[in-house]
């Protein structure tokens, strides 16, 4: 049986992006401050100011190729919800599962 490599856990968000397009309900509000969402330009929040604006499923502020190499634009702003998704949980096990990435194996 072939042993695959292990996944560097510091830097895998920015070679996947898939929990930023995985839903265009995921990148939500929840407990964002009123100052903190002041802090996300106007540009990226969806018409029912509800959470980012979404082109499709696709996160407005996720820059590059989702399983290839991606940045958030927005990264020190960003919302609780993605403050929360951690490598190898269960949500960004669903969101690679999505585009067809290998799971993450948290320690």
């Amino acid at each position: 049986m072939e042993e695959s490599s292990p996944i560097d856990l510091s830097s895998c968000c920015q070679s996947c992006g898939a929990c930023c397009g995985y839903s265009a309900n995921w990148p939500r509000f929840s407990i964002e401050s009123d100052e903190e969402l002041a802090a996300i330009p106007e540009a990226l929040v969806n018409d029912r100011q509800s959470g980012m604006r979404c082109e499709g499923n696709r996160c407005s502020a996720l820059q590059g190729d989702i399983g290839k190499a991606t940045a958030c634009g927005i990264y020190a702003v960003r919302p609780e919800v993605c403050r929360t998704c951690m490598p190898g949980d269960a949500e960004c096990a669903m969101a690679r599962r999505k585009f067809g990435l290998p799971a993450i194996e948290a320690s």
